[in-house]
């Protein structure tokens, strides 16, 4: 058998948690929700990186399905309340493949019967609107982390990708967080500034994940966890999630955008327009400028970093599929896990460690959440703290 056949075979038994998906948000982007215009139990390579036969040839046996939205609308909350609702759509539509998961024997369960557990995750403290009765109303509408910033601030947290504003957590950002661990909701510091991450897991009791965030030492941008983040996740017990987003893994990729950005602004344009004009300006630079190409040992290198840094009790796979652009070689879309696998095993990686990466990681760092939220809850009720009783 080649490495290739025997990653297949390990997937059968301990299938990939893949941590971050942005479907849902293709999908309201593309057709509304519509399944009846775009319909996922058929192949859809030509819009999308996920649907249900590339899911199960590659391998997924749980998937966190983002319910992200722009951290620049101003009606953020009820657009994640539409995100939430269509995951619902999604998982009514499917039943047969997709099966609704809040906890970690939901998890186990719907791989025992064959099915995809199916999870949610919203992604910036936008999406709860400075509210933690709105935090807990995500809650109970089965999202089961929060990402605290995304690539804006918020007024608690400070992101990886914006200017320092509170410094990290606020203290109503601390507040957030252990109102999180009370309801075993997990704290995601994917996307967070290196302060915000320090000072999530000072404040945090329970495991912390990185739903898709690769190593800093590897490849240098702010998206990525620096060494001595990775160093703190045995003490506090979570798992950091290996993206694959090639601007964020890959150090040509990295420069190379930068220069494309600038080449942007020096064209009058600003790095994000996608007007016709725009898109002539970059096609014209990436013809003189060709792309830089992360391959699946790009992403291999991080994990090996991250293991020999955090320990292989730590590690996980988010791919943030439907949420980027370009992808590595041989990570094409969501059927390629197993050649991430393949490459592991080629590198010397047991199977035991990979069954860690894949399935046991995940499964018991949100049992380990569940688990603090149950003894929090015997001692304090919800907190009903404002923004504006703790950070004036």
């Amino acid at each position: 058998m080649t490495s290739l056949d025997d990653a297949r075979e390990l997937l059968r038994e301990f299938p990939v948690v893949d941590g971050h998906n942005d479907l849902p948000y293709a999908l309201r982007k593309q057709v509304r929700y519509d399944l009846d215009a775009l319909d996922l139990a058929a192949h859809q390579s030509a819009s999308l990186h996920t649907d249900l036969p590339r899911l199960r040839e590659g391998g997924v046996g749980a998937q966190y399905w983002s319910v992200y939205v722009p951290s620049d609308l101003p009606d953020a909350v009820p657009a994640t309340l539409e995100q939430i609702d269509g995951v619902r759509q999604m998982l009514a539509r499917y039943p047969a493949q997709l099966a609704p998961a809040l906890t970690a024997a939901d998890m186990e369960a719907a791989r025992a019967d064959g099915r995809i557990a199916s999870l949610m995750g919203a992604e910036g403290g936008h999406s709860i609107g400075n509210s933690l009765g709105t935090l807990r109303g995500l809650y109970a509408l089965g999202v089961r982390y929060l990402t605290l910033t995304h690539n804006d601030n918020v007024a608690w947290a400070d992101s990886a990708t914006d200017e320092p504003g509170v410094g990290g957590l606020s203290a109503f950002g601390r507040e957030v967080v252990r109102e999180m661990n009370r309801l075993g909701m997990l704290v995601d510091l994917s996307h967070v500034a290196a302060t915000t991450m320090r000072d999530a897991l000072d404040a945090s009791s329970a495991p912390v994940i990185f739903s898709h965030s690769s190593a800093r030492a590897v490849c240098d941008h702010p998206r990525n966890i620096p060494d001595d983040v990775l160093e703190r996740l045995p003490g506090n017990g979570g798992m950091a999630m290996v993206t694959f987003v090639p601007k964020f893994v890959l150090q040509a990729a990295v420069d190379w955008t930068l220069a494309a950005d600038e080449n942007m602004r020096a064209n009058g344009f600003h790095h994000l327009d996608t007007t016709p004009e725009a898109m002539k300006i970059h096609r014209a630079f990436e013809e003189r400028n060709p792309r830089p190409v992360a391959t699946v040992s790009t992403v291999a290198d991080h994990l090996d970093h991250m293991r020999e840094v955090a320990g292989i009790d730590h590690l996980g796979i988010g791919g943030d599929y439907d949420g980027t652009a370009f992808t590595p070689d041989g990570l094409n879309d969501v059927s390629g896990y197993p050649n991430l696998i393949a490459e592991l095993l080629d590198r010397g990686w047991s199977r035991t460690d990979l069954a860690k990466l894949t399935w046991q990681n995940a499964v018991r760092v949100l049992g380990a959440a569940e688990d603090v939220a149950g003894g929090l809850q015997a001692t304090r009720g919800p907190s009903n703290a404002t923004i504006e009783s703790l950070d004036g």
